[in-house]
């Protein structure tokens, strides 16, 4: 099985037209993603051969759910426009908004988190809308090896499995992937480093421990906030599958601003030996380095 995304999914490319849009979308369609169209404003009615794939190309995330079902979105749009079309994304009430875009100020990313809440609040139990889940902004994305693949992860590195992996870096999601391809993932998905993100390491936690196919799962924070923390405490009170975790930023010299935007360390607090404390306190083994993690992964399983 998998969280979030899967072969069912339909998914369209917001920015598809645009250079890294196309590009992504080529690499997506060879992952077998099923794209079945994209979102460019003013460019509706046009239509784009990608990855030997003729995809229809829409004014409007409605429109582009109505013609054909989409029930995901992956973003390809500059950070002074991703505001709009994540906001567009949710008014539509499609399923799942990915958030590719990096250099989102961040009041753009609090008032579509807000928006997205509202909306769902507002929704309430009347409806069969339970809310547009963001993965992102500043992510790699999701993908389900075998099912799909929305965003920039590479689909070659690992294969259909039963890890699930939560991280916040891009990098060190791909290095896992990689290290523990002969084993494979259910899901794997990038949060984003940003300070206000989507789908958080909570989200993904409760996920795949509801998941009946993923064994075991694997957890990637790094320095700053206290995201890993509250994971820990979550992990305490409600997951009874094995967690591995590593946290990035051990060695990263005091006082100096490293890495994603929400590696913030103010004194003792959203260090790195801090957050390993809190997950071991919780059961969680937490390795010094990627590969010592992979280690801790195959003997939990």
């Amino acid at each position: 099985m998998a969280i979030f995304i899967d072969e069912n999914s339909k998914v369209i490319v917001q920015g598809m037209t645009g250079a890294e849009g196309r590009k992504h979308t080529a690499r997506m369609l060879a992952a077998g993603t099923n794209i079945v169209g994209g979102v460019t404003p003013g460019k509706g009615g046009q239509s784009v051969e990608i990855g030997q794939k003729e995809l229809p190309v829409y004014d409007s995330v409605g429109k582009a759910m109505a013609d054909t079902g989409a029930n995901a979105t992956v973003i390809f749009v500059p950070p002074k426009f991703a505001k709009g079309a994540v906001v567009e994304a949710i008014d539509a009430e499609i399923g799942l908004a990915v958030v590719i875009t990096e250099g989102i100020p961040v009041h753009d990313s609090a008032y579509f988190w807000a928006h997205a809440e509202a909306k769902r609040v507002a929704k309430g139990t009347a409806s069969n809308f339970s809310g547009t889940r963001i993965i992102g902004p500043n992510c790699p994305g999701i993908i389900s090896p075998g099912k799909s693949n929305a965003g920039i992860i590479p689909a070659d590195i690992t294969t259909a499995g039963r890890i699930g992996l939560v991280s916040k870096s891009g990098t060190l999601t791909y290095q896992l992937m990689y290290e523990l391809r002969d084993i494979g993932f259910s899901t794997a998905i990038g949060i984003g480093g940003d300070p206000v993100i989507g789908t958080t390491h909570i989200d993904a936690l409760a996920a795949f421990q509801d998941d009946p196919e993923t064994d075991l799962i694997v957890m990637i924070g790094e320095i700053g906030g206290d995201a890993e923390e509250r994971a820990a405490a979550f992990i305490k009170e409600n997951v009874t599958k094995p967690v591995v975790g590593y946290v990035a930023g051990f060695t990263a010299p005091e006082g100096k601003t490293m890495g994603h935007a929400g590696a913030i360390v103010s004194g003792s607090a959203g260090t790195a030996a801090a957050k390993k404390e809190a997950l071991e306190a919780a059961g969680v083994r937490v390795g010094k380095t990627p590969s010592e993690t992979a280690k801790l992964a195959r003997e939990a399983l």
